[in-house]
Parts: C-alpha cells; structure tokens; sequence
C-alpha cells in the first residue's frame, strides 16, 4: 500500500472517530442510544416503536423475554437499524437480517441472538438494501430463535414496509 494510500485510510479513520464522538455525521441516535423506556405505543393501526435495548431484555440463552417485550409478540412494530443482505452483494431482498450497528455480521463473532432480527417481507416483496444508511423496518414481531448463515436470530418480522430512518 502507498503511503498515500495510508495518509488517505487514516484520515477517513479520524474524520470518522470525530464524527462519531461529536455526533456529526454518526449514527442516528435512536440507533445508538436506543430507548430505555417502555416502548412508544401507538395506536392499532400505528406500530409500536421498539428500540434495541428492549430487544436486549430476550435472554437468548433460556429464550425467555422481559415483560414488555413478551407483550409486543404478535403485534406490529417499527425497528431502527441496518439492512443485512443474506445474499452476497444484494442490493434488493425479501430475506436480510437487521442489526443495530453498520458492520455487524460482517466480522466475527457475529452479534448474540438478541441483537438480530430476521425479516421476511410479506408477500415475497423485496426491500431496498443499503447496508450503510440506517432504515425503519415495519411489521409484525415474533419472538424465535432462526438460524442464518451469520448465526441464530433472536426475532423474526413479517415485513410490511422498510424506509429510510428519520428520527
């Protein structure tokens, strides 16, 4: 690699590290701070909003969920986070993993259970996956351990919408 290779590559690592800390340019904050709360309810035919740190409260190793996030079994919800394709390089699907961080699957270990969610569009429909821009995925939420290529999930959702991430 040339040294302007590296110059260029450690300045990207910086400009990113800042943005990060400052919060310019990072990760929008429902992503990386998710709520603490109960989950936002909405009305029946709005989705309840469901932040990562429920979905935490699934103890993946007895399968066993928390109070509030056995309640939302069945019910439809909107999830931040990022696509996962299941198909190398696929920039559409009706099968993808959601995760709540860019680059989660990619390396090794993959994320516990309790920190993927599988979704399966409804209908066969297929999503617009871009890996690197956070979305909102709409559906109905169950709670069950699937295996994947990338390791056992936590959740699956019958997808009905996904859509770009607007706080």
């Amino acid at each position: 690699m040339s040294d302007a290779s590296r110059r260029l590559l450690s300045t990207a690592a910086a400009m990113l590290l800042v943005a990060t800390l400052t919060g310019a340019g990072g990760l929008p904050e429902a992503v990386t701070e998710p709520p603490v709360d109960a989950p936002a309810v909405a009305s029946d035919d709005e989705p309840t909003e469901v932040g990562w740190r429920l979905l935490a409260s699934l103890d993946y190793r007895t399968g066993e969920p928390g109070e509030e996030l056995a309640a939302l079994a069945g019910k439809l919800v909107k999830i931040p986070g990022f696509t996962v394709p299941l198909e190398d390089w696929a920039s559409s699907a009706a099968e993808f993993l959601l995760v709540p961080y860019v680059g989660a699957c990619i390396h090794t270990p993959p994320p516990p259970p309790n920190q993927l969610v599988y979704i399966e569009m409804e209908d066969g429909k297929r999503a617009k996956l871009d890996g690197w821009n956070p979305v909102w995925v709409e559906g109905v939420l169950e709670i069950e351990v699937t295996e994947s290529v990338y390791g056992d999930v936590g959740f699956t959702l019958t997808g009905q919408r996904v859509y770009p991430y607007e706080p």
